[in-house]
């Protein structure tokens, strides 16, 4: 395993303490932060965060890989908990659609289409983007069919990702290339995991998602329930994304979203809801008693006009939340900066300028995610002895200027963009450098996804989005 010494970097620590160290050197030993190294002032010498003397960044001969981080910002890597890595093949196939209008009419059936090497492809191109915006880990659902092609994309990439077959054995309008037997989606799923779950000494995890209530049979839900339990692993699912697809659930099965999934045994620390954005104060209070996760994704949110979820209301009675970009189709695109500067805005209206303050935001979008994955004790914040996941900033230009007296924080969530990013290290593996992608040919992956989304498009029968 190779060493890497980052320095003289700006460092973001997001420890407990929240410290900004304005120089510091970092050794990546392998998949390990090895040590934070601060300049001691005055002295131009260095000590570790314990204080005391450390010549790792001086003994330059003992590292295979020097990473000049001077005048740029080094911090965790940011972790998005609710992906649709299938869907990135389908960018701008789905416009200006409602939430179950843009499945039904459009989603559904390209998901059906999807053939082995599609979904290899539509990963990989989602993956791709992720790693030039600064994401390190994902929490991702795939979809009915191939998902082993998708774990295949995450393990050649270096990501790091949780990641499942959504599963569906239940509703109306459901396409019959993605309706599976329930015996039939527990199975897959149970072989995927016994696959892929703690692949690559933990990089590749494994998530049951079912996809949301109104495709899913209460059998399949409590089976779910006992075999995560099990197993160990999380369930990751949609829940109280729109109106009517509360309506539909209350028509279905008598009760609220969040009051069926609690009487499914289905709520607590593993389980990972997206969205959230319909819910009553009785719904919200079982999502805190029970310690369930929330993804807030503000632009899907928006874009399928399903409405603005109570962050700033779930967090100060005290729900976890991070954040996620949803599918490309949704968004449309996977820019975590986006998502970060969004969720600060949106609620300022209703709530005051401070109901979102920048420093929540860039948590849920490190700390919170890495919490919602479970894995808070291996990523989401810079030292010794967590996973090498780390980003490099360049805000030395126009739009993040000034640069010197004005809070670091600030500028990451309000000024940013994903082309800052200029270096993302993933367990110790440099994924990009300068820019230049070292594990990904962004050109064959760009090909590969045109001609993918063509033989999709012929298969499901629906017209390319500039003919509807």
């Amino acid at each position: 395993m190779s060493k890497i010494l980052i320095r003289g970097g700006q460092v973001v620590t997001m420890n407990e303490k929240q410290e900004i160290l304005e120089h510091a050197d970092i050794l990546i030993d392998g998949r390990v932060i090895a040590s934070v190294t601060p300049m001691s002032e005055g002295s131009g010498g260095s000590k570790d965060m314990s204080g005391e003397g450390c010549e790792s960044s001086t003994r330059l001969h003992d590292v295979d890989m020097i990473i000049n981080a001077r005048d740029k910002v080094v911090m965790p890597g940011f972790i998005q908990s609710h992906v649709h890595l299938c869907q990135t093949l389908f960018r701008g196939q789905a416009d200006d659609l409602e939430l179950m209008d843009w499945l039904k009419l459009r989603i559904w059936p390209l998901e059906g289409a999807h053939d082995e090497d599609s979904i290899y492809w539509s990963a990989m191109l989602g993956i791709t983007e992720l790693i030039k915006g600064g994401t390190t880990s994902i929490i991702d659902m795939e979809t009915v069919h191939h998902t082993d092609r998708a774990f295949s994309a995450i393990d050649d990439s270096g990501i790091r990702a949780t990641s499942g077959k959504v599963m569906m054995d239940y509703g109306d309008d459901v396409p019959p290339t993605l309706m599976e037997s329930t015996k039939d989606s527990l199975n897959e799923s149970e072989a995927l995991m016994n696959k892929w779950h703690m692949h690559d000494g933990g990089r590749i995890r494994y998530a049951f998602a079912p996809r949301f209530v109104v495709s899913c049979t209460d059998q399949l839900l409590v089976r779910v329930r006992d075999m995560a339990k099990a197993s160990g692993v999380l369930v990751h699912t949609h829940a109280s994304e729109n109106k009517g697809e509360i309506e539909v659930v209350m028509a279905d099965r008598g009760m609220r979203n969040i009051k069926c999934l609690k009487e499914l045994g289905l709520l607590g620390p593993g389980v990972v809801l997206a969205h959230c954005i319909w819910l009553d104060d009785e719904e919200m209070e079982l999502l805190r008693d029970s310690g369930t996760k929330v993804v807030h994704c503000p632009s899907s949110n928006l874009k399928l006009a399903s409405g603005v979820a109570k962050i700033p209301e779930m967090l100060d009675i005290g729900i976890h939340v991070s954040l996620g970009a949803d599918g490309a189709p949704c968004n449309n695109n996977l820019d975590v900066f986006q998502e970060m500067r969004l969720a600060a805005l949106i609620h300022k209206p209703r709530l005051g300028p401070t109901a979102m303050p920048a420093g929540t935001v860039l948590e849920m979008a490190t700390k919170g995610g890495a919490k919602a994955m479970g894995i808070e004790d291996e990523v989401g914040s810079i030292e010794p002895g967590k996973r090498a996941d780390i980003i490099i900033l360049d805000l030395n230009q126009a739009h993040a200027a000034p640069t010197q007296n004005v809070d670091l924080i600030s500028r990451i969530v309000y000024e940013a963009s994903s082309a800052d990013v200029e270096t993302t290290i993933v367990d110790g593996r440099v994924l990009m450098h300068q820019r230049k992608l070292t594990a990904i040919s962004e050109q064959e992956v760009v090909r590969e996804a045109n001609k993918a989304l063509e033989r999709a498009l012929r298969r499901s029968g629906c017209a390319p989005s500039g003919e509807r």
